[in-house]
This record gives C-alpha cells, structure tokens and sequence, in this order.
C-alpha cells in the first residue's frame, strides 16, 4: 500500500470548522424546532397533518355541543392550543410540543376520536412527515456545509 501525507491547512481548517460545528449542536437544534414549529402551525391553517392527509371533520355531536364563544377553527376552539405550541432545544436535543395536555388526543386519536396529527406522520413509531424530514435534513447539511467552507 502506498501512503501519502497531505498537508494542506485549508482542509484542516475545514475539519476543525466542522468539529467546532459538532461541539455545539444548540444553534441547530433551535433552527429545527423553529422549522417544525412553524411547520405545525402552517398544518393548523390547512387543517391537513404531516403527510398531507386533511383532518377528520367535526362529528355532529361536536358541532351540537360547540361552546358559543368559540372561534370554530378545528383542534383549536379558543386558540390555547396553537398558542401553547413551543419548542426547546439545547446542545444534543430540540422537543417540540404542545403545552395544553388535551393535544395528546389530538395526535394519538381516542377509541371515539379521530387522529388529527399535528407534530407527526404515526405518533407511536416517532415517524415524521416527509416534508419534515427534508426540513431538518437540510438544516443539517447547510450547517455542516458552512462549518466547511467557515
């Protein structure tokens, strides 16, 4: 086998831009739960969830027992739960959710409810949307790209 040592600093520099990049993945990590929160409320106004599919309507028994002073938008009838949306992120991890406990129903669905998802494509295996998923990956190959070229 035949070695060849390379010294080129521009390529070291490159490694440790990216290195340095990898040490601190909390810039990232924000850029994603800004994305997929704005993402979330982007399905609110379409009324569709991460793959596209329109949410269930209203069953009549909802429509008859909707309180007067709601705002009749769908998963949101006094904007609680849209508002209660967040995300927080540090350096190995970004959770995005929903403040209000009732939104668990929404985006599991009950025995006498359907799934209207919000946040993911199948709640129990942790599947995103496609959309999503093109979203964070390329937040991260825009990062390392600018940790390579500095």
């Amino acid at each position: 086998m035949i070695t060849i040592e390379i010294d080129s600093q521009s390529v070291t520099d490159a490694f440790n831009r990216l290195i340095q990049a990898g040490e601190n993945m909390s810039p990232i990590m924000d850029a994603i739960g800004i994305t997929i929160e704005n993402n979330t409320r982007t399905r609110f106004e379409s009324k569709t969830d991460p793959t596209g599919a329109p949410w269930a309507a209203w069953k009549p028994s909802t429509i008859k027992s909707y309180p007067k002073d709601g705002n009749k938008k769908l998963l949101d009838r006094y904007n609680d739960m849209l508002a209660s949306l967040s995300h927080q992120a540090d350096e190995n991890s970004v959770s995005i959710g929903f403040g209000q406990p009732y939104a668990k129903y929404h985006e599991f669905g009950t025995s006498k409810m359907e799934r209207r998802g919000m946040l993911t494509a199948d709640p129990i295996s942790g599947r995103l949307g496609v959309g999503d998923e093109e979203a964070i990956t390329s937040i991260l190959r825009n990062a390392l790209q600018n940790a390579i070229n500095g």
